[in-house]
C-alpha cells in the first residue's frame, strides 16, 4: 500500500497526468451536456416563437383574424402545459436522454410540417404537434443538466436555462422575419426544423444515460427500491404557499407572453416596419425578458441570501415595475418614450419567474421536486403562456391590438396578489415542509432523493 503510494506521489507524472485528464473532462463533460441541451431548447422556442414572425405573411395569405393568428400561438403553449406533467413522469421513467431525443424529433418533424401546411386547419393540427413534442422538453432538460452539476450552481443554471426560452424567442423571431422576407414564409419553418433535428443527431451521440450516471454529481449510488420513495405527490398541492407561488408565476408570465407574441405585429402596424424589421425590432425586447429573467435572478439572490422571504418581495416588487412601466407605455403616444417604457416594462415583465421557481424549491420536498416543476410549468403555461397571446388576440379583435395591450399588464395586480398571499403562508409553508422531512427520517434505510435529484 505505502510503495503503490510513494510510486504514484514521488514521481507522480506518469499517474498525475491520466489523473488530470480524467479531472477536466469531468469538468468539461457537464458543460458539453449543458450547452447541448440549451442548444435544444433555443430550438425548441425559435419553433414554437418564428410563427409571430409571419403572422403577417399568414393573415394576408389565408386572410385569418387575430384570434385565429393567436390560436396557433396558444395551441402550443396549452399542450405543453397539459402534457408536461404526464410526460415527464413519463420520461423519468422510460429514460431521459431518449425522451429528449424523441422531443426534438417530434417537434422538428411537426415544425416541417408547419412549411407545407396549405391552409388554417393544417398549420393548426401541425402546431398541436409541435406543442405535443416541447411538452415536457423544459423539465426534463433541466433535470439532466442539473444531475451532472453540483448544488450550488444550480440557481444560476435553472435561471439561465430558464432565460434561454426568450433567448430561442428572440432568435426565432428574428431570423424567422428575415427569411420570410427574402425567401418566403415557409422556408422561416423549414429552416428551424432542419436546426432542431441536427441537435438531436448532436445530442444523441453524445449523450447516454450511462454517460450521466457517471458523471452525476451525487456520487453515492442508490438502490432502486430506495430511490423510488417518495413522498406523497399531493403533498404539491397542499401547501397553500407553494400554491401562490404557482399562480403568481403563471400570472406574470402572462404579460411577457404576451410580448413575446404580439410585438412583431405591435411594430409594423403601429410604427409602419416592414415584417423583417418588426422583427428585429420586436427581438430586442424579446431578449431584454429574457435578461430580465437572469438579472433580477441574481439579484434576488442577493438581497435574500440572510432572509429567504425576501424572494417574496422581490418578486412582487418586479411585478410593480412592469405594471407601471408597460400600462403607462402602451398607453403613451408612439415614440422614443413609449419604447423606453416598454422597453424597461419588459425586462422587469419575467423577473419573478427566478423567484417563484425558488419557492417552489424551497417549499416542496427534494423527492417531488420534479414533479413540483412540472406543476410549475402547467401553471405558467395554462394562466400565463397559452391564456396570455389568446386573451390579447381575442381581445384585439374587438379593440384593436393597442387597446388590448394597455389591458394585459392588469394581470400583474392578480399576480401581486397572489405573492402577497405566498409570503404570508411562507412560514407556515416551511413547518409543513419540515413536519413532512420529520416523518421521512422515522424510514430506516430508505432514501429521500428522487433519481438525478
Amino acid at each position: 500500500m505505502e510503495l503503490h503510494t510513494t510510486a504514484a506521489g514521488t514521481d507522480g507524472q506518469p499517474a498525475a497526468a491520466p489523473a488530470t485528464a480524467v479531472a477536466r473532462t469531468r469538468r468539461a463533460y457537464p458543460w458539453l451536456i449543458f450547452a447541448l441541451a440549451f442548444g435544444l431548447l433555443l430550438a425548441d422556442y425559435m419553433s414554437r416563437q418564428v410563427l409571430s414572425a409571419v403572422f403577417p405573411f399568414l393573415k394576408t395569405a389565408w386572410g385569418l383574424s387575430d384570434s385565429r393568428l393567436a390560436s396557433l400561438s396558444s395551441v402550443v403553449a396549452l399542450m405543453v402545459g397539459l402534457l408536461t406533467l404526464p410526460l415527464s413522469l413519463l420520461a423519468d421513467r422510460w429514460g431521459r436522454v431518449r425522451s429528449l431525443v424523441l422531443m426534438a424529433v417530434l417537434w422538428s418533424a411537426a415544425t416541417l410540417l408547419c412549411a407545407v401546411a396549405t391552409d388554417y386547419p393544417q398549420m393548426l393540427g401541425a402546431r398541436f404537434l409541435v406543442g405535443v413534442g416541447e411538452a415536457a422538453y423544459g423539465s426534463v432538460g433541466i433535470a439532466v443538466v442539473l444531475s451532472v452539476f453540483a448544488p450550488r450552481r444550480h440557481s444560476a443554471l435553472s435561471g439561465a436555462f430558464m432565460a434561454g426560452g426568450s433567448f430561442g424567442s428572440v432568435l426565432g423571431v428574428a431570423s424567422g422575419g428575415v427569411i420570410a422576407v427574402h425567401f418566403g414564409w415557409r422556408w422561416s419553418f423549414a429552416l428551424m426544423a432542419v436546426f432542431g433535428l441536427v441537435l438531436a443527431a448532436l445530442f444523441r451521440a453524445a449523450v447516454s444515460e450511462e454517460k450521466l450516471a457517471r458523471y452525476a454529481a451525487d456520487a453515492a449510488p442508490r438502490p432502486e427500491s430506495e430511490a423510488g420513495l417518495r413522498v406523497p405527490v399531493l403533498t404539491l398541492f397542499t401547501n397553500p404557499a407553494v400554491l401562490c407561488a404557482y399562480v403568481g408565476s403563471a400570472l406574470q408570465i402572462f404579460t411577457a407572453a404576451v410580448l413575446l407574441s404580439w410585438m412583431p405585429s405591435f411594430f409594423g402596424r403601429y410604427y409602419d416596419l416592414a415584417p423583417d424589421r418588426a422583427g428585429a425590432v420586436a427581438s430586442v425586447f424579446v431578449l431584454l425578458v429574457g435578461a430580465g429573467m437572469v438579472v433580477c435572478g441574481m439579484i434576488t439572490d442577493r438581497i435574500s441570501r440572510t432572509d429567504m422571504s425576501r424572494k417574496w418581495t422581490t418578486a412582487i416588487v418586479f411585478c410593480a415595475i412592469a405594471l407601471a412601466c408597460l400600462a403607462i407605455g402602451f398607453a403613451a403616444g408612439h415614440g422614443p418614450l413609449q419604447l423606453l417604457l416598454i422597453g424597461v416594462g419588459a425586462f422587469f415583465s419575467g423577473g419573478s419567474s427566478g423567484p417563484a421557481a425558488a419557492m417552489v424549491a424551497n417549499l416542496t420536498h427534494p423527492s417531488v421536486r420534479a414533479s413540483a416543476f412540472g406543476t410549475l410549468t402547467l401553471a405558467n403555461s395554462l394562466l400565463g403562456l397559452a391564456l396570455g397571446p389568446f386573451v390579447v388576440g381575442v381581445l384585439a379583435d374587438h379593440l384593436g391590438l393597442a387597446n388590448a395591450l394597455r389591458l394585459a399588464p392588469l394581470t400583474y395586480l392578480l399576480a401581486i396578489a397572489a405573492l402577497a398571499l405566498g409570503k404570508r403562508a411562507y412560514p407556515a409553508g416551511l413547518r409543513r415542509l419540515a413536519a413532512l422531512d420529520s416523518g421521512s427520517s422515522h424510514r430506516p434505510s430508505k432514501g429521500l432523493l428522487a433519481p438525478h435529484e
